[in-house]
């Protein structure tokens, strides 16, 4: 069964045949399986009461520890956020009652976010939800077909540059 990939790869090959347009196969879809993916979830997590980026970024507090606190520092990077936009997020985070801010004890330019207890109970709530969730997406890859895509996904990340953030050169400035 052809997908919407196989049908612009044709046209290529009828337009310009003397181009190797296969690359495209692998990025158009893992580009497409990616918005269709996200689209899934954030219907999903629309349909509990959260945004996306409103999951990721409580779901980010929960899985940094016991006492589900992580400096702004880190949190930008973990979400890959800019500075500004995560100001932004935490503003209507703390609104909402689902994380605080407070200064850090001896260093008042550091920033630290906290899970409330309702922000606890609102990501755990979903969290069991949205793996099944994302279980059920997945449902059409066996076990060993995950795997395998998982590995050769993760062999592209760490190609283009995506590592832990903890393992990376520091930036020169």
């Amino acid at each position: 069964m052809d997908d919407a990939v196989d049908v612009i790869i044709g046209q290529w090959a009828r337009t310009r045949p003397d181009v190797d347009v296969s690359p495209m196969g692998v990025a158009g879809r893992v580009s497409r399986a990616s918005r269709l993916l996200e689209r899934e979830a954030r219907e999903f997590l629309t349909g509990h009461g959260l945004e996306a980026w409103e999951f990721d970024m409580l779901a980010t507090l929960l899985r940094s520890g016991e006492d589900a606190t992580m400096c702004m520092k880190d949190m930008s990077a973990a979400g890959m956020v800019s500075p500004g936009a995560l100001t932004n997020r935490m503003d209507h985070l703390v609104k909402r009652g689902l994380v605080t801010r407070r200064q850090a004890p001896g260093n008042r330019r550091k920033t630290l976010v906290s899970l409330t207890e309702e922000g606890r109970r609102v990501v755990d709530d979903v969290l069991e939800r949205h793996a099944a969730n994302e279980d059920r997406l997945l449902a059409c890859l066996s076990p060993a077909d995950r795997e395998v895509l998982s590995a050769l996904l993760r062999k592209l990340l760490v190609s283009l540059g995506d590592t832990p953030a903890s393992a990376r050169p520091p930036r020169s400035r």
